[in-house]
Order: C-alpha cells, then sequence, then structure tokens
C-alpha cells in the first residue's frame, strides 16, 4: 500500500527541493530568485511567496530558479517563465516531466533546454517518491555546456544532465 504522503494524495501542491538538487543546479545556474517559495524552504535569499505572487512579478534580469506548485497552476507558471525568458530571465524549473499536457507542447519542446531526471525524485521532507518522472527546464540564456550529475534517485542512481548544445 502506497502512503499518503506521496504527491497527489496529501493535498498539497508544494515541495521542498532536495537541497543536494538544488545546490548542484545552483552552481551551474548562479540563482538570483527563487520564484514560487515559502519562508521556510526558500532555496535563495530573494524569493517570491504566495503573498507576492510570482506570476505578476517581473523577473526581467534573473536567474530563476522555480520549483512551481504541481496542481492548477502549474501551467501558468511554465507559461510565465517561458515569457520572462523572453525579456531576458534565465528560468530553471522543476517540474513533472507530464509531456503529454497542452503546456509541454505549447511552452517546452521548441523553446527550452529539457534534461530529464532519471528515476523517481524523493522530495525533502517525504517518506516516499514522487509517482511521476521529473524533468529540469531551462528557459532563456544558453546554460553552459558540459555535463553535471545531479541528485540522488530512490534507486539511488544519479541523475545526468547532458548538454547538447
Amino acid at each position: 500500500m502506497l502512503s499518503r504522503e506521496i504527491i497527489g494524495t496529501t493535498g498539497k501542491d508544494d515541495y521542498e527541493t532536495p537541497q543536494h538538487l538544488f545546490d548542484q543546479l545552483n552552481a551551474r545556474y548562479h540563482f538570483t530568485l527563487d520564484a514560487a517559495a515559502s519562508a521556510d524552504n526558500a532555496k535563495c535569499a530573494r524569493y517570491f511567496d504566495k503573498a507576492r505572487d510570482a506570476l505578476v512579478q517581473s523577473w526581467k534580469g534573473e536567474r530563476v530558479f522555480l520549483n512551481p506548485p504541481y496542481g492548477k497552476a502549474l501551467p501558468d507558471f511554465v507559461k510565465k517563465a517561458y515569457q520572462e525568458s523572453l525579456h531576458g530571465a534565465l528560468v530553471v524549473m522543476l517540474i513533472p516531466a507530464r509531456t503529454d499536457t497542452s503546456y509541454w507542447h505549447d511552452y517546452i519542446f521548441a523553446h527550452a533546454n529539457i534534461r530529464f531526471l532519471r528515476g523517481r525524485l524523493k522530495f525533502s521532507g517525504l517518506k516516499s517518491c514522487a509517482p511521476f518522472p521529473s524533468a529540469v527546464v531551462v528557459f532563456g540564456l544558453h546554460p553552459p555546456a558540459g555535463s553535471a550529475a545531479v541528485g540522488e534517485s530512490c534507486n539511488a542512481d544519479i541523475y545526468q544532465l547532458t548538454e547538447t548544445e
């Protein structure tokens, strides 16, 4: 039987990014803003929370880390990330790899660098892994060439981000 802590069954739609995953992405992209955080889980000194709604703020010129809520607002965050990248923001998103959704087709496939994470992500504070695959989606500035190992999966495999640009 699956744990009630599995994403989608807890009533939550916001899950804290594993620190080791953030640290490895931050070492590569040097984030200036966490666009979907709370005081308890912000990964950057500058962050937007529910009260400072990221969807109505400008991200122009920022290097943004974004692990958005995985509920109904997710498509809005993907659209916002794409739009802000057109205005000079670098946006690195950690999202479910739901490649059948319209927002993947409308905003991600033709406009972003995509790295699928191997295995299932275990979010901070949860006992179980996510029941879906995850991806790191990069909008905006071209990320540095090369590769970086990122994180650990529930199977203790290593995620691999591989640049092809």
